[in-house]
């Protein structure tokens, strides 16, 4: 069951990039993603009451509290370092090593967890790296010259793979959602730290009106993505969880030519066929 909601959280990860885009043509995207949290955490709170799991907070242990509390709190810092490494660096190079915590997540999870690395999960990261790297264009850039860029980009992939490792700790003994309710909750509080820090605010009065709407839509695609997400890692291992979750680039490329009519080239088609191939093997 676990594989369903992997595949349900690519599926809504996918449709949040395309809603977000629609979002933000006017938007500024720190302001955009500040709103869309408000949106996530009203959501995962809603599916806590649907549940009935709101009764259990009182016998989550000190320990789980801290685990969420730290995944949400590694959640913010690499979206803090990922802005900082687009504003210092190329974004499709920054983009290219942030593709790449997919393969730290694997490493970190034989490491904390124990999870098996088998041959055909090595041969499937370096295909997925591989596809990853062709599906972004890059483009030639003399006038950089100033690595920081890089620093704050490993560092924002160190963060992403550190969330997934203390959240499959922090829902070992919780109900799914409440723990992804829990950790949205912290998220919230450093998505408007990047707001205010950004000088955001300045952007409120002029979103459009049919903006909002794309805002809330792609915030409530993605309270879905991170409920089916966190599920699936409280059953399934997260060396497996999290490259299928990685396919979201496949329904990111279907919406997209679906709404916008955007077209790949022969090299990053030739990417995207060897993100999902290096995925299925990794299934193997």
């Amino acid at each position: 069951m676990w594989i369903l909601y992997a595949f349900g959280s690519a599926f809504f990860a996918g449709l949040t990039a395309v809603l977000a885009k629609c979002g933000i043509e006017h938007t500024n995207s720190h302001l955009a993603t500040a709103l869309r949290t408000i949106v996530v955490l009203i959501f995962s709170w809603i599916m806590v009451g649907i549940v009935g799991s709101f009764s259990s907070i009182s016998t989550i242990t000190h320990k789980t509290f801290l685990f969420l509390i730290l995944s949400g709190i590694s959640t913010g810092a690499s979206w803090l370092c990922y802005f900082k490494a687009l504003q210092l660096g190329n974004i499709n190079k920054v983009t290219a090593v942030d593709k790449t915590s997919v393969v730290l997540t694997i490493i970190l999870s034989l490491i904390f967890f124990k999870e098996s690395v088998t041959v055909y999960k090595i041969i499937g990261m370096i295909i997925l790296t591989t596809g990853t790297y062709l599906m972004v264009e890059k483009k030639e850039d003399n006038k950089q010259t100033n690595n920081a860029w890089l620093l704050y980009a490993v560092l924002s992939v160190f963060f992403a793979s550190l969330t997934t490792i203390l959240g499959k700790i922090g829902i070992t003994n919780i109900e799914s959602n409440l723990g992804t309710a829990i950790r949205t909750s912290v998220v919230l509080v450093m998505s408007w730290i990047v707001f205010f820090v950004t000088h955001s605010q300045m952007n409120m009065k002029s979103i459009p009106k049919k903006e909002y709407l794309f805002i809330v839509l792609s915030g409530l695609a993605t309270g879905g993505s991170w409920l089916c997400f966190y599920h699936a890692l409280q059953s399934g291992p997260a060396s497996l969880v999290t490259p299928i979750d990685k396919l979201s680039i496949l329904f990111t490329v279907l919406f997209s030519y679906l709404i916008f009519h955007e077209k790949l080239s022969k090299k990053s088609l030739l990417g995207l066929i060897l993100i999902v191939s290096g995925t299925l093997v990794m299934l193997l």
